[in-house]
């Protein structure tokens, strides 16, 4: 028999940001819960949410769980029973403790002899009451950004909770949880269907949804949102501007839709578009409206949370709160640009970036100097671009326009200088050296802007390395792993040559004459840190961890480089019959090496025996054409070449002993031998992290 289930739980508005999360965990307790307890799901569980309200409906969940079919073993048999065969007391002490007849005892051969056991069937208790001790943890366990606590209640949760709706095949799941008992009653829509509900069936439920003017599917919100927004932009003689992030907001705020269009003073448009398109979506949650062109009018679409009596006096209660933003930004506008914004860099001494670090004026000098060197190896002929973004890219964190709408830090500096007359690549780059910001952004478009946030993330990093504000497991709140990836996609999207390790140490010298640190320590721990980001990012996109590995854990240097002797090498591993023969060979070489970190000469004229000679030589043949396809970055073509040294290292292991005891020369020379095959291994791939 399978039955539905039916959790709600009511809450006051939960913060639109922390829904999905929310919805996507309870679905995932609860599956693990199910699967943990032996009770089947054949229909599925589906969750859902509003501001108000958590949803989660479950289709064919057997009624009740699957019995249990234990085995236990007793003691040996030899002492189980006497000469005879009769049982002694140490079975019927089994018997007794594991409640069963002494004839249903059985022998069993295990690996340490025979022994007697039992299998106990141990029936499956009832869904419903597997449940009613289950929920109340379920629910607790739902994590959230934030969590509160009300009244005498001492169970935290996202926001207070005002019912409980749990029903198994009509019938209640009792229990209770922050206060609060479960039942069968639900509420409609706050204002258009406040009265209780009962509710006695998952379709009931869904019904009762629809009639109370609610919509509990955040998707199906979305759809009505983009279709009832673009309508209103429509009427208004233009077209929605598109925002998926803030259609995914407002779904998240409203539990019934509505659309309605309004307008404000043409006068506004002279504003930065980023400033009006900021204003509306940051602070009020309304919709840009653009023409075919892509030009802003003046014009705006809010959604409500209701369906209005009369359009009219919301639209104007509309406008006249975005009229005042606006005007506030208007006035923010005029008084910023009264400055030129370089003269705002004077003004970021006053400002703490952190307290071990310096101002934020400290750091722009920092990662000046840093981009000017990484302009003087990639860019000379732009070093003066890049001098002026970089001084001028943190001068916007001091006006008006940016303590007010924080997230416009870089987009306001990049209007303002063109405001000014500086080149467009000097503001594009203001802008794009915030780039990306968040995962799966977009990456800066233009040279100085890709090589500006090189050096500012840099910076950060070794600066956060150095006075031990190192990400953990719970805490990241300079976001360096984010940092980390971005100079990681940023190097790989520029295809740029450089040495990250040098890259690495010239920001750990600069910093290195402000504050003092163990820099080689930090050394190591900044490039163990964007070894283990790599190495995340790649398992992401669904590398081989011993791929990844085998490339990245000798030699992690030339950033954009990695990627495709990972390709390739992982076509090797897949097409080529000398993959595996290739890992024996090495790892032969690298287990007698163990130990030997002292580099040696090689003098062919030691040679002994023939198989030295003809190892040394087949060596010496391959060397320079396996270099140089390592160069032209043809590491498949070099590992094929690589192959032909299996025949002469294992004639070699066959025939010599490598740590002779008869002469130290003797045996030096040939470690020396090895240490060149694997150093020329090792220009590919440590083939060592393969097993065999």
């Amino acid at each position: 028999m399978v039955a539905e289930l039916l959790l709600e739980i009511g809450t006051e508005e939960i913060p639109s940001s922390y829904l999905e999360q929310g919805v996507r965990s309870l679905k995932q307790l609860m599956d693990t819960c199910l699967e943990e307890n032996r009770i089947e799901i054949a229909g599925g569980i589906y969750t859902f949410g509003t501001p108000r309200r958590l949803v989660l409906i479950g289709k064919a969940i057997a009624e009740k769980q699957e019995d249990l079919v234990r085995q236990v073993t007793g003691p040996p048999c030899s002492v189980a029973y006497d000469e005879g065969g009769n049982p002694t007391r140490a079975a019927l002490g089994f018997a007794r403790k594991q409640g069963v007849a002494i004839d249903d005892l059985q022998c069993i051969e295990t690996p340490r002899g025979e022994y007697l056991y039992v299998e106990s069937k141990v029936p499956g208790r009832p869904t419903k009451d597997i449940l009613a001790e289950a929920l109340p943890d379920i629910i607790s366990r739902i994590p959230w950004p934030k969590s509160m606590r009300w009244g005498t209640v001492d169970v935290p949760f996202v926001r207070p909770v005002h019912w409980v709706l749990a029903i198994m095949n009509g019938e209640i799941i009792p229990f209770a949880f922050a206060g609060v008992k479960s039942g069968n009653i639900t509420w409609g829509h706050r204002f258009m269907a406040p009265d209780p509900m009962q509710i006695y069936s998952v379709r009931g439920y869904l019904q009762g949804m629809k009639e109370g003017f609610i919509l509990i599917d955040q998707k199906e919100r979305e759809q009505i949102i983009e279709r009832i927004a673009a309508q209103a932009a429509r009427e208004a003689g233009g077209r929605l501007l598109e925002d998926p992030e803030l259609v995914s907001t407002v779904a998240n705020l409203v539990e019934y839709p509505s659309a309605v269009c309004g307008s404000f003073e043409r006068g506004f448009l002279s504003l930065p578009e980023a400033v009006l398109i900021t204003a509306m979506k940051e602070h009020q949650k309304y919709f840009a409206v653009c023409d075919d062109r892509g030009r802003l009018l003046p014009n705006f679409v809010a959604v409500n949370n209701t369906i209005p009596k009369d359009e009219s006096v919301v639209r104007k209660g509309h406008e006249r709160v975005l009229r005042a933003r606006l005007s506030d930004a208007d006035f923010f506008f005029k008084e910023d640009t009264k400055r030129p914004l370089g003269s705002r860099l004077e003004d970021l001494k006053g400002v703490i970036y952190q307290a071990e670090l310096g101002t934020s004026y400290a750091k722009v000098r920092r990662f000046t100097r840093l981009a000017a060197y990484l302009a003087e190896t990639l860019l000379p002929e732009k070093q003066d671009a890049v001098k002026t973004a970089a001084e001028l890219s943190k001068c916007d964190l001091v006006t008006h326009m940016v303590t007010e709408f924080p997230s416009l830090q870089g987009v306001i500096g990049a209007a303002y200088a063109r405001r000014e007359g500086y080149p467009e690549e000097v503001c594009l780059a203001i802008h794009e050296h915030y780039l990306p910001a968040k995962a799966g952004d977009r990456l800066p478009t233009s040279e100085t802007g890709s090589l500006l946030g090189l050096a500012d993330r840099m910076d950060t990093i070794v600066g956060c390395f150095a006075i031990g504000l190192v990400p953990t497991g719970k805490a990241d709140p300079f976001a360096l792993r984010r940092h980390a990836l971005a100079v990681i996609r940023i190097l790989e999207n520029t295809g740029w040559d450089i040495s990250f390790r040098a890259f690495l140490e010239k920001a750990l010298q600069i910093l290195d004459e402000e504050i003092k640190f163990d820099r080689k320590a930090v050394f190591d721990d900044v490039l163990n840190f964007f070894r283990d980001r790599y190495r995340y990012m790649m398992l992401r996109a669904g590398y081989e961890s011993d791929t990844v590995s085998a490339v990245i854990s000798h030699s992690f240097d030339r950033i954009c480089d990695l990627r495709p002797r990972i390709d390739q090498l992982r076509r090797f591993s897949l097409e080529s019959d000398d993959f595996q023969p290739l890992i024996v060979t090495f790892k032969r070489i690298t287990n007698i090496l163990k130990n030997q970190e002292q580099p040696f000469e090689v003098d062919p004229g030691r040679f002994e025996e023939p198989c030295e000679t003809s190892l040394w030589k087949s060596y010496c043949l391959m060397k320079d054409d396996i270099q140089r396809l390592t160069a032209e970055k043809k590491y498949f073509e070099a590992m094929k070449l690589m192959a032909g040294l299996r025949s002469p290292v294992d004639e070699f292991f066959d025939n010599v002993e490598v740590f002779t005891k008869k002469d130290e020369k003797l045996k030096k020379n040939r470690v020396g031998v090895l240490q060149h095959i694997a150093a020329l291994f090792l220009g590919v791939a440590d083939f060592s992290r393969f097993s065999v």
